[in-house]
């Protein structure tokens, strides 16, 4: 079982819970817990006095699989954040031959998982499904012919879903030990961000010294990372997009160039930072995460034997829905009209998702050595933004989508003490009560906004009124006289 089968788990649960309950009745047992550990199975002098009493059942579960739960945060259909909602999977997972149990101790959310919660990413199994790309954890048990992993290995994962739960079912080849000194935190936050700015600088667009850089969203996660693995090469000139209170933090990560996108247009602003010359207005890689008449843009400011590498489609959160695929077809269709420009241009688009390279391991295990390399040589290090419970997953998300993060945001397994609850749960009473004052005086707005156009067209009614009268008594007294 993968992470992203564990959902199926949690449709068995009404029956393993009437189950439980006949096995409770017979002999006294503690409920299921959500802890990271299961109950201890009965002592020996227990199981012999019960069996003395009555017949062993011919097929009994281990008492181990029948406590065994944890929490997960499951995807229960598309739409708002409310669809993700936190549940309790029963059942000791099975390891196949190769795959190891890993209990999570953090999660990375990246834009695919927003994506996912509206339908419009493709590599996740529809809901009922634990999203979730990456986590961190240690090693619980594994399963047959696991010669390179063993319990109490910290590990790293990376796997196409099924990652937001305490516990995950995943091959080997989807794990990284850790090195030491790093953080769970940060080791959740590496993988996702960290392998798509690697192989898309290094493998798509071939970074060498002296060359320019176009990083999108600049203070996200990929962009971050993006930044850090550019100042590993000498001389290279970053211009980074980010909303100007951000701009601080991603000029000492790394910037060279920040440009506010909400009041700037960032074409002409790189054309204005550039020095004279005839390609020195234009760059060698353009990051382009964002898509739309973006990519257009972005593609127009390589420079010969530059590259533009599209990664996502961040512009179709605010837009239309479509699926991955359409956007790539529909994109495809736009570039193949111009092919001969495409060709005298001397300018190459690249196309790259992670989630598509699932199968790649070796590619994959490459590219996350080189990084792991450059984290212990202190030459990169994921800035983690904010940390959420697996119960704050719909703040977590909308910080993300409404881009107030610089940096990673990691979700933590750790549940949330009692005292922290009730401040939740205060503040979510606050900002429902702010919510509806806000809506209350949306609606007093617009009545008097309604009230006051119904004012004016009064007026104009009675202006018009006014003039005819005039006019009529103009035409009166030309009639008299």
């Amino acid at each position: 079982m993968s992470g992203e089968d564990a959902p199926a788990q949690q449709q068995n649960a009404e029956e393993q819970k009437q189950q439980q309950q006949q096995q409770e009745s017979k002999t006294p047992a503690e409920s299921p817990k959500t802890e990271s550990k299961p109950d201890p199975p009965p002592s020996s002098a227990s199981t012999e006095a019960a069996a003395a009493d009555t017949p062993a059942p011919a097929a009994e579960k281990a008492p181990e699989e029948d406590t065994f739960s944890y929490r997960a945060l499951v995807l229960t259909g598309y739409g708002g954040y409310d669809k993700v909602k936190l549940q309790v999977k029963k059942g000791k997972p099975a390891l196949k031959s190769g795959e190891v149990m890993v209990r999570v101790k953090m999660c990375g959310l990246n834009f695919a998982d927003l994506m996912a919660r509206q339908g419009l990413y493709d590599r996740l199994p529809s809901p009922p499904v634990t999203p979730g790309m990456e986590c961190s954890g240690i090693i619980e048990a594994v399963g047959e012919d696991v010669t390179d992993r063993k319990v109490g290995d910290k590990v790293l994962v990376l796997n196409r879903s099924g990652m937001w739960q305490e516990v995950v079912v995943v091959a080997t080849t989807h794990t990284f030990l850790m090195p030491e000194g790093m953080s769970f935190e940060e080791a959740a936050a590496l993988p996702v961000n960290y392998i798509t700015a690697y192989l898309m600088l290094f493998d798509f667009g071939h970074l060498r010294p002296n060359q320019s850089v176009l990083i999108h969203m600049a203070a996200g996660g990929v962009g971050i990372a993006a930044t850090q693995l550019c100042k590993t090469v000498n001389d290279v000139t970053v211009f980074g997009t980010a909303s100007a209170s951000k701009h601080e933090v991603i000029s000492q990560g790394g910037v060279t160039h920040t440009i506010d996108y909400r009041t700037r247009d960032y074409v002409e602003e790189i054309r204005k930072i550039s020095p004279k010359g005839e390609h020195s207005h234009r760059l060698d890689i353009v990051l382009d995460p964002l898509g739309g008449s973006d990519t257009h843009k972005g593609y127009n400011l390589l420079k010969p034997m530059g590259k533009l590498v599209s990664y996502g489609a961040a512009n179709m959160l605010a837009g239309q829905k479509k699926n991955l695929f359409v956007v790539a077809k529909t994109w495809y269709q736009q570039f193949s009209v111009h092919t001969l420009s495409l060709i005298q241009g001397n300018r190459s688009v690249c196309g790259f998702h992670l989630g598509y390279l699932d199968s790649e391991t070796e590619l994959i295990a490459q590219a996350m050595a080189a990084v792991m390399d450059l984290y212990r040589q202190g030459k990169i290090k994921p800035r983690i933004d904010s940390t959420y419970h697996l119960e704050q997953v719909g703040d977590a998300m909308r910080r993300m989508q409404e881009r107030n993060n610089i940096g990673k945001i990691i979700l933590t397994t750790e549940p949330m003490k009692e005292e922290e609850k009730k401040e939740e749960a205060k503040k979510d009473e606050e900002k429902k009560k702010d919510d509806k004052k806000k809506d209350d005086k949306k609606k007093e707005d617009k009545k008097k906004d309604d009230a006051k156009k119904e004012e004016k067209k009064e007026e104009k009614e009675e202006a018009k009124k006014d003039d005819k009268k005039a006019e009529e008594k103009e035409e009166a007294k030309k009639e008299e006289n």
